[in-house]
């Protein structure tokens, strides 16, 4: 089986043709290895002192977990001392930090999604975003990092669970000067021989679905197409759609995509009343943007009930934004229902 190391060099051997390109075979590889530390923490848990609060907030306002504190070091230690990575952004830090300055890359992560999932021994997940440095040579900035998610380079995400699996995606347009387009792809870790093994490429979204993961408690908060669209599934056969519609709920984003990635579905985390200042609950930078190229380059498609994620300006690195992705069809739905 191909190893992510020899994949990483087969897109390496292409470098010449594409400068880009070894910065990011390199960034990639720098997260995995901190993914196989992350892993190994987690599969110690309370035996390595991880579970439970840190006893501080972050950014967002939310109680920080142990892990996130210390999966956030590793990954920021870890990439500010790759030479190809200009700067860092975290959903756990206010602002930016710089690497490299001669650096091209700017990499954004969420270094543990799921968190409340630690301590009861369920999926969490990284989810990381690759960017171009649009001021090569000069100190990073928070500014540097507000560019759209249709101009990552990759994205991707670790997911740590009953098996432990690296799935990422290089940018359209950048997979075809490389002349590789595996599109979407998955490498499992072996345990064995502490290797990334790939298991599949060319990841294909069907483009209907009978599944569908959002957390139902906050029906209550949603706005009227919301709860009119998720009154139509729970209704089935005998309802409008015709047909009947599972739920499936991780608690953790990296989870929810995933299973997507497998097998279909629709994930949708809305917009609500809760706090009308907020436009949604999940991160435009960190989360919103590469699970969206990782969906779309899966055919699939992701919006925020109205637009197309990916074309969202962005104007703040913690802002927030409500997602709809998944099954292009069912996505089409629910946008259809919001623009009526």
């Amino acid at each position: 089986m191909t190893t992510l190391t020899e994949y990483l060099q087969s897109l390496q051997a292409q470098h010449a043709q594409v400068p880009s390109i070894e910065p990011i075979t390199d960034v990639i590889d720098t997260i995995a290895t901190v993914g196989k530390q992350i892993t190994q923490l987690l599969r110690k848990g309370a035996l390595a002192d991880i579970l439970g609060e840190a006893g501080a907030e972050n950014v967002q306002g939310e109680q920080q977990k142990k892990l996130d504190v210390i999966a956030n070091n590793l990954l920021l230690e870890a990439l500010t001392a790759n030479r190809h990575c200009s700067g860092v952004a975290s959903e756990e830090l206010d602002h930016a930090t710089a690497g490299h300055q001669d650096g091209s890359l700017l990499v954004l992560f969420d270094p543990l999604d799921g968190s409340s999932n630690i301590d009861i021994n369920m999926p969490t997940g990284t989810i990381f975003s690759l960017l171009p440095h649009p001021r090569l040579g000069e100190k990073i900035e928070d500014g540097d990092f507000l560019q759209k998610g249709s101009e990552q380079l990759a994205a991707g995400y670790l997911l740590y669970a009953s098996s432990v699996i690296l799935t990422f995606t290089l940018a359209p347009d950048l997979a075809q000067q490389v002349g590789i387009d595996d599109g979407v792809l998955m490498f499992s870790l072996d345990p064995d021989s502490g290797e990334f093994l790939l298991i599949n490429k060319h990841i294909a979204i069907d483009t209907d679905t009978q599944e569908y993961a959002i957390n139902g408690s906050n029906y209550r908060h949603w706005l009227p197409p919301m709860q009119q669209y998720i009154d139509e599934l729970l209704a089935g056969k005998t309802g409008p759609r015709g047909k009947d519609f599972n739920t499936r709920w991780v608690a953790a984003m990296v989870g929810d995509v995933h299973r997507i990635l497998c097998r279909g579905g629709i994930f949708i985390y809305p917009k609500d009343t809760k706090d009308p200042t907020k436009a949604g609950k999940l991160r435009l930078m960190y989360e919103a943007n590469p699970m969206s190229l990782l969906i779309e380059r899966a055919g699939g498609a992701s919006t925020n009930a109205l637009e197309r994620i990916m074309d969202i300006e962005p104007n703040d690195i913690h802002q927030r934004v409500a997602v709809v992705l998944g099954s292009k069809n069912e996505v089409a739905h629910v946008q259809q229902r919001h623009q009526q």
